[in-house]
């Protein structure tokens, strides 16, 4: 019996000797990352005016540049906070300026490389500027929209870039309701709103159809996108306008609209197109896209472009060069056009106004430029 109760002994000793040590070494570990994250916690401008000895507010003018502080107190004092890794605060610096340095920005589709190019624009602005971007698609549905509209409120976004064609009126006012400087690209009401950039789509597809004309074919036909509002109606007007003053007759089925402005809809197009009795022997697409389903549509149907059919597209986006054949389209400048929406919102957040919209409307409307590639030409038997 006292074998065995020496036994346990022994063996309860140990083992609160372990439990012990385990513990300890628990409670350095812990205490190690306690004083790790003292260490790493950023730094204040309480550290810095420390450091330097001088008052918090000092060291704010200071980093501010401002002329109150001598040259060479600010130097000293800039020196330090680089020295100690300072950073300012986006949070702080948000509550005081009643700023929060970020752009929102809404598109159609963030996929359709069109809207890429305008958001690089933008985006150059932007970064110029010290701003970021908050980016969302709208999908042409309005519930998302909606959901947008109510996003960028609680992101408190500086303006709003919208770029989504259509964009529906009452989603635009309550954007304007919630005092955000509100620029448009595009729009299909870009009238109805008093800042706005705008391209002159009317006068490029007279461009594009006046080239056709050129080229030699009277039997021209329009491909629109249903779904861009007042974009493809713009276009569509400059094709008709172009050939009402070329003497040529546009029967009614030469003028078809297709749900949707990608290749998959340029197919379908395509399809309505060689339907007819009287095929038509060019065709004026809304963009880029439509125009590239209508190349591979026309491909599958054995007909040789351009030798038995032209192809003219919109937007001049990157792949166009890279069809086979490559596309003739009308170049818009999307990135240009980005830029100066950015650099028009931006406008109105420094106005004399504390950044919102003046009275005075601003509507820029820009213009492009005919870009002949090899999916054009004069017809051959």
């Amino acid at each position: 019996m006292i074998h065995h109760y020496q036994c346990n002994c022994k063996y309860s000793f140990n083992f609160l000797v372990d439990i012990f040590i385990r513990t300890v070494y628990t409670m350095v570990i812990h205490l190690a990352h306690v004083c790790n994250r003292v260490h790493s916690m950023p730094t204040t401008i309480k550290d810095i005016a420390k450091q330097a000895g001088v008052a918090h507010t000092t060291v704010s003018r200071a980093l501010r540049g401002s002329p109150l502080i001598s040259a060479e107190t600010t130097e000293r004092i800039q020196q330090i906070a680089a020295d100690l890794g300072y950073h300012p605060s986006a949070a702080a610096r948000s509550l005081k300026t009643n700023r929060s340095q970020a752009l929102g920005v809404i598109v159609s589709h963030i996929a359709d490389p069109f809207f890429s190019e305008i958001l690089q624009g933008i985006d150059d602005i932007a970064q110029q500027n010290g701003y970021s971007l908050f980016i969302a698609a709208a999908q042409h549905d309005p519930e998302r929209e909606k959901a947008i509209v109510r996003t960028m409120r609680e992101h408190r976004v500086d303006g709003v870039i919208l770029c989504s064609t259509p964009f529906s009126a009452e989603q635009s006012q309550q954007l304007l309701t919630y005092d955000i400087p509100l620029v448009v690209i595009n729009n299909q009401a870009a009238e109805d709103y008093r800042f706005s950039i705008y391209h002159d789509d009317t006068d490029g597809s007279r461009q594009v159809t006046r080239h056709l004309i050129d080229l030699g074919h009277h039997r021209i036909a329009y491909l629109g996108n249903a779904l861009s509002g007042r974009t493809t109606l713009d276009r569509q007007t400059g094709f008709l306008q172009e050939m009402l003053a070329a003497g040529l007759a546009v029967p009614t089925e030469y003028l078809h609209q297709v749900q949707g402005g990608g290749a998959e809809d340029g197919l379908h197009g395509t399809e309505y197109f060689l339907s007819l009795h009287h095929l038509p022997t060019a065709l004026v697409c809304y963009n880029d896209l439509l125009a590239v389903g209508v190349l591979r549509g026309l491909q599958q149907a054995g007909l040789r472009v351009p030798d038995q059919f032209s192809v003219a597209g919109f937007d001049n986006i990157v792949y166009s060069a890279f069809t086979t054949p490559p596309l003739t389209t009308f170049d818009q400048p999307k990135r240009f056009i980005g830029a100066e929406a950015a650099r028009l919102v931006l406008e109105l957040l420094n106005s004399s106004d504390d950044g919102l919209p003046s009275k005075q409307a601003n509507i820029r409307r820009l213009k492009g430029r005919l870009l002949v590639r090899k999916s054009t030409a004069p017809l051959k038997n």
